[in-house]
C-alpha cells in the first residue's frame, strides 16, 4: 500500500492527483461479477466538531450477505475543495479497509474515479494506494453532460466530457433517477456497470453503498452523542 501524504494546500492536492493519475490501471477487466467479495466504502462527517467517520461492509458479491464489517474515526485535515474530496476522506476510509479481517475483493465507492475533472476522483486515488480494484458509483454526475438513459433496469448512456466518455448514466430500478459509474482502478466500465446492477438488486444505490452509508451514520451518531 501506497503512503498517503496530507497535502498543505489545494495546489499540492491537484499536483498529487496529476502525479498518481499515471498509475491508474486501465487495461484490467476486474473480478468477474457476481463472484468473491464487493465492499463499500462511505463517509460520515460532523463539521462542527471535525470528525469524519468511515465504514467498509464486505458482502459476499453473490447473495448480498454481510461478511465482515469495520469502521474508523478521524479527524477532518483538510477543507472541503469541489473536486478534492479525497483528500478529506482517504486517511479515514484507509484505516477502515486496514482493520477488514478479510481481503475486500472489488472496493465500491460512493463517488467518482475517472468522471473527475482531471480523471482522478476518490475511486481512483484510493485504487492507486490499496492497489486493489475499485469502481466509482455516485449520485449526481458532477460536471459531465448525458442522454437521459432507457426507463429500465440496465439501461445506460454515456457520460461525456466533449467527445470522451468517463463513465456511464446507468438505470439500476425501473423508473429510478440513473446512478453514475466510472472507472477507478484495475477494472473496466462494462465490468463495473455490471457489477453495480447486480449490487443493486433491490435498490437504486448498490447494496454496498447502502450499508456502508447506514454503519457510518449509525457510529458518527454514537462518537458524537
Amino acid at each position: 500500500m501506497t503512503t498517503f501524504r496530507t497535502p498543505a494546500d489545494a495546489a499540492e492536492a491537484r499536483a498529487i492527483q496529476d502525479a498518481l493519475r499515471a498509475r491508474v490501471v486501465l487495461d484490467e477487466p476486474g473480478p468477474p461479477p457476481g463472484t468473491g467479495r464487493a465492499t463499500g466504502v462511505d463517509v460520515a462527517y460532523d463539521d462542527e466538531r471535525d470528525v469524519v467517520v468511515a465504514a467498509a461492509v464486505v458482502l459476499d458479491a453473490a447473495t448480498l450477505d454481510v461478511v465482515a464489517e469495520t469502521t474508523a474515526v478521524g479527524r477532518v485535515t483538510f477543507p472541503y475543495v469541489p473536486g478534492l474530496l479525497a483528500f478529506r476522506e482517504i486517511p479515514t476510509v484507509l484505516a477502515a479497509l486496514e482493520a477488514l479481517p478479510v481481503d475486500p475483493g472489488l472496493v465500491v465507492c460512493d463517488g467518482y474515479g475517472r468522471a473527475h475533472p482531471r480523471r482522478f476522483g476518490l475511486a481512483s486515488h484510493l485504487g492507486v494506494l490499496t492497489g486493489l480494484p475499485v469502481i466509482g458509483v455516485a449520485k449526481n454526475p458532477f460536471t459531465f453532460t448525458y442522454e437521459r438513459p432507457g426507463p429500465r433496469r440496465g439501461d445506460s448512456s454515456p457520460l461525456l466530457d466533449g467527445d470522451e466518455e468517463v463513465g456511464r448514466a446507468l438505470r439500476t430500478q425501473d423508473g429510478t433517477k440513473p446512478v453514475y459509474v466510472s472507472v477507478g482502478h484495475r477494472t473496466g466500465l462494462d465490468n463495473a456497470c455490471a457489477h453495480t446492477l447486480l449490487l443493486a438488486r433491490d435498490f437504486r444505490q448498490p447494496e454496498t453503498t447502502r450499508r456502508a452509508d447506514a454503519l457510518c451514520r449509525q457510529v458518527l451518531r454514537e462518537a458524537t452523542a
